[in-house]
């Protein structure tokens, strides 16, 4: 039976003996993913409830009180796009997450997994829509507020209706003061990472808006962020698509950007909406980049409000694409054999 809830922070304590039977032993046939925050094994409560059990790859530095800490601040996060936190277990070296599970696989999974039916239009704005609405809570509703350092399409989670939960909050740094650049080692995955924080460390919630856009140029576009089968220059998503966007939104001819499996069926004004919210929030500029809530506001169709703050398309700051395309390849080399993929899907 399950041990009751602790009084200290309001969830389930589970010891280990409790998850290892819940996950048939952590067996490879309930793995559910590998990322690089740790494994997520998929288990059944006593009662038949599902839940997903992450086991968290954690150091020496990451004591009891620092996790007990964490986990009190996971708890009390409840949005209906974001994937609830059920229970913990601290047991010796062994720190363990518990999580609803969510039954319809990743974003990742449904736009880049082989043989997927393709996804259409409506559900794809759906989908970006609910995850604004998950990440803006945790940056301006969370106290203290949250950033989630991993945004990507394998950590947006879908249930059977295809609404959109963000997942892996639990492990991000949490910003005492959203004024604040927080440094710390980077962490996140490439092609999603900012700029200003794969080369500084330095974190704001504005690094999520980036990560963020990103997701949006994949929506859009059907592409992974990196593809190392493109042509040379053309394997970084966001620089592919970046003068495609600009002139976009100059002169409204987005022909090259929509997914072709979408066959055009879609809403041009929904598109060119979100053309200019991914546009704005994979802006170089830090300080110009839209706030969560903004981007919200853009995807749920606000149209007097103006998500580029004035600053005309093309004219933030620049970085060289050609640099960028040689650490794609250095990346490619470090990462041969290893797993980038999303803690949670594996099928992806």
């Amino acid at each position: 039976m399950c041990s009751p809830s602790d009084p200290g922070l309001g969830r389930l304590w589970f010891s280990f003996e409790e998850l290892s039977a819940f996950t048939n032993g952590f067996s490879n046939q309930n793995l559910l993913g590998e990322g690089g925050f740790g494994c997520v094994y998929k288990g059944f409560l006593p009662d038949g409830r599902e839940v997903a059990v992450k086991q968290l790859k954690v150091g020496g530095s990451q004591g009891e009180r620092e996790f007990k800490a964490e986990v009190e601040i996971i708890s009390r996060v409840h949005h209906r796009n974001l994937v609830s936190l059920i229970g913990y277990c601290i047991s010796e070296n062994h720190r363990l997450l518990v999580y609803d599970f969510v039954p319809n696989d990743t974003l990742h999974y449904h736009l880049h997994g082989k043989g997927r039916p393709v996804m259409d239009w409506a559900t794809r704005i759906k989908v970006a829509a609910g995850a604004a609405h998950g990440i803006a809570y945790l940056h301006e509703d969370c106290h203290p507020r949250i950033i989630h350092r991993d945004i990507k399409s394998s950590n947006i989670l879908l249930n059977n209706n295809f609404e959109a939960q963000v997942s892996d909050f639990g492990l991000a740094r949490l910003a005492m003061d959203a004024q604040t650049h927080v440094t710390t080692r980077v962490m996140g995955t490439f092609g999603y990472l900012a700029p200003e924080y794969a080369s500084t460390g330095k974190l704001t919630a504005k690094s999520d808006v980036y990560s963020f856009g990103v997701v949006l140029l994949e929506l859009i576009t059907g592409r992974k962020p990196v593809d190392t089968s493109q042509p040379l220059g053309d394997e970084s998503l966001v620089e592919w698509a970046r003068p495609l966007l600009i002139q976009a939104l100059e002169d409204g001819d987005f022909r090259d950007l929509p997914d072709p499996r979408l066959e055009n069926n879609f809403n041009e004004s929904e598109m060119l909406r979100m053309i200019e919210a991914a546009a704005a929030c994979i802006r170089h500029s830090v300080a110009m980049r839209p706030r969560m809530a903004q981007v919200v506001r853009a995807l749920d169709n606000s149209a007097d409000l103006d998500i580029n703050n004035g600053v005309k398309p093309g004219q933030s700051e620049i970085i060289n694409s050609a640099q960028q395309s040689e650490e794609i390849r250095i990346f490619q080399r470090i990462g041969e054999g290893q797993d980038y993929s999303s803690d949670y899907s594996r099928a992806s």
